[in-house]
């Protein structure tokens, strides 16, 4: 780590983009250095907002606009000496003669200014699909305050009751929740077999379900094919929609009053690949390792840039305000003299579905199988504090870590209670490089109202040095079927009780604290797979059927992760069958 330039000599600063990243460096510029010249362009009306507060303003938990303004250009100017400029949009940059030309957009002069030292914070922008219909009344995007006024007067007008989500992704989910919240009937469509990409399909079930539960409809696998407006659409509702309707895959035709376009972001490099900045694979601005672009004295932060994902040492896009932030004072250091370099984005994230906190970390199975990493996966279930109690709430997690190192990978916790905890432990165990092993040893707090004596991180580290040490054999709940088929017996040692609520079909129940007396009905020479409800006494019965001869192994995560993969067949099964309220054919 080096160390700031002891003179902060006086420097022109030229921040484009008053948001997260860029006001970040603005700030911590002016602390390095009284005398700079700091000037924020920002093209839209605002700066230094919580654009991640949107949706909950759109749905009304944030009751006032006001509460999403951090700061104003004012109070800015008053208390760290900034030059804002609002509705100024950079439209070129001269990086020989390090000069910007700025359109102010409320008069329509074009000026110039000189810089020493350019950011670009330019952001990213909502992905608007080239399919017909799209620039039909009634759909919007959500990225700027502007857009929440948009849709505010929409809401006003035509006071919509029907809405479909385009996107299940962090934007799309947010939004779904809180059209609901506003009384809406809302159907939720995505290309992908799953919503968050981010997850696992046995983990995003969890999210489907939740999504059922309160009333959202879910079409998945059906990319958007395009909007049609009412009078294309013969139908016999008796309510024609205000919108369109919504052409996706094969499904019928879905009407909507409002149409929340979630489809994702595209970094902002329209100025800097006019200006012959490198762009990257990604289709982010390429920065060295201390933010720097491929032209001297010009940086980039945010959203638009490309970072490196050190877990499989990539590059990627992550647009996360946490590290759109640190990137800023970051460059503002390295600005003033520093060498410090940003060690990558991880990816550490955190959403609210209804009831239920939804957050991962690192890489998931499919990453980690395009990156060819060797991996091993387990799932567990514990209670997010002591059982006995009151209160206890069920954590779902998956964790994943290298094989024979044991190195973390990534992880995804999903509950109502205490993910944020665990998901910020396991983050910085990442970036810590630490194992699984590392886990079972943490020290965490602990009293009844908050953990257990064996924290969930703690018990996944434990299930993990097992598999490690090889005391224990892993099935994974997408296997079961196949080695069922394949002559293995299933072996469910759950109680009665939780047999009756639901069982793999065909498996012997043998109670836990009955196997050793009846050891006899379970075949010599058979390959077993024991389960129960989480996988803890089940790996209780794998350890006593190991020891006595048995070709055994165990089902992660137990009955409560293989039963996802029924959840998905129920679920797919009624997609097949249900009729859609709209019947006909676009014209």
């Amino acid at each position: 780590m080096s160390v700031i330039g002891s003179k902060f000599e006086a420097r022109k600063i030229v921040i484009v983009g008053g948001v997260a990243g860029g006001m970040s460096a603005a700030a911590r510029a002016r602390r390095l250095s009284e005398k700079s010249e700091i000037i924020v362009l920002e093209r839209s009306g605002y700066v230094s907002y919580a654009n991640c507060g949107l949706p909950y303003f759109l749905g009304g938990e944030i009751q006032s606009q006001d509460q999403l303004i951090v700061v104003t250009p004012d109070a800015l100017k008053n208390k760290l000496n900034l030059d804002i400029r609002v509705h100024n949009e950079v439209i070129e940059i001269d990086t020989e003669a390090k000069v910007i030309s700025i359109k102010d957009t409320t008069t329509q002069k074009i000026y110039q200014e000189n810089f020493d030292d350019l950011i670009l914070s330019v952001g990213a922008a909502p992905i608007r699909p080239n399919v017909p219909g799209i620039d039909l009344p009634g759909l919007f995007t959500l990225r700027s305050i502007e857009d929440i006024e948009t849709i505010q007067s929409w809401f006003e007008i035509q006071k919509p009751r029907t809405a479909v989500v385009a996107g299940g992704g962090f934007i799309g989910l947010e939004m779904a929740e809180q059209l609901v919240r506003r009384g809406l009937e809302v159907t939720l469509i995505d290309s992908k077999e799953h919503v968050l990409a981010p997850l696992d399909i046995e983990m995003a079930e969890i999210v489907h379900n939740e999504l059922r539960k309160h009333g959202v409809k879910i079409v998945l696998s059906k990319p958007i094919k395009g909007f049609s407006a009412p009078g294309e659409v013969t139908t016999n509702r008796e309510n024609i929609p205000k919108s369109c309707f919504v052409l996706a895959g094969d499904h019928e035709p879905i009407a909507a009053d409002l149409v929340i376009l979630g489809l994702g972001i595209r970094p902002e490099i329209t100025l800097a690949s006019k200006a012959g900045l490198t762009i990257g694979e990604r289709g982010g601005i390429r920065v060295n390792e201390h933010l720097q672009s491929s032209k001297q004295n010009i940086w980039a932060v945010g959203d638009a840039i490309e970072v490196r994902n050190p877990i499989n040492d990539s590059w990627t896009l992550i647009a996360l305000g946490g590290p759109a932030n640190r990137q800023g004072r970051m460059v503002a250091d390295n600005i003033f003299g520093a060498k410090e370099i940003y060690s990558g984005t991880i990816g550490t994230a955190i959403l609210r579905v209804f009831d239920l906190a939804v957050a991962s970390v690192g890489l998931n199975e499919e990453q980690l199988k395009l990156s060819n990493i060797p991996y091993e996966a387990i799932n567990l279930h514990p209670s997010h504090h002591a059982s006995y109690y009151p209160g206890a709430q069920r954590l779902d997690m998956k964790v994943l870590f290298r094989k024979e190192t044991g190195v973390l990978l990534g992880a995804q916790v999903i509950g109502k209670e205490g993910v944020d905890k665990r998901i910020d432990v396991l983050a910085t165990a990442i970036k810590a490089g630490m194992t699984i092993r590392d886990l079972a040893e943490l020290e965490l707090a602990y009293a009844p109202p908050f953990g257990s004596a064996k924290d969930p991180i703690n018990l996944a580290g434990m299930a993990g040095s097992n598999v490690l040490d090889s005391l224990t054999e892993q099935v994974q709940w997408h296997q079961v079927d196949a080695l069922s088929a394949g002559g293995a017996l299933i072996v469910d040692v759950r109680t009665q009780k939780e047999r009756n609520r639901g069982f793999i079909e065909g498996s012997l129940h043998i109670p836990l604290p009955e196997l050793r007396k009846r050891v006899s009905e379970i075949p010599a020479g058979k390959e077993i797979v024991t389960y129960c409800q989480s996988g803890q006494r089940s790996y209780n019965a794998f350890r006593f059927l190991a020891q006595n001869g048995f070709s055994v192994r165990n089902l992660s995560g137990g009955y409560l992760t293989w039963s996802s993969k029924q959840s998905m067949n129920e679920n797919q099964e009624a997609l097949h069958q249900s009729k859609s309220k709209v019947s006909g054919v676009c014209k």
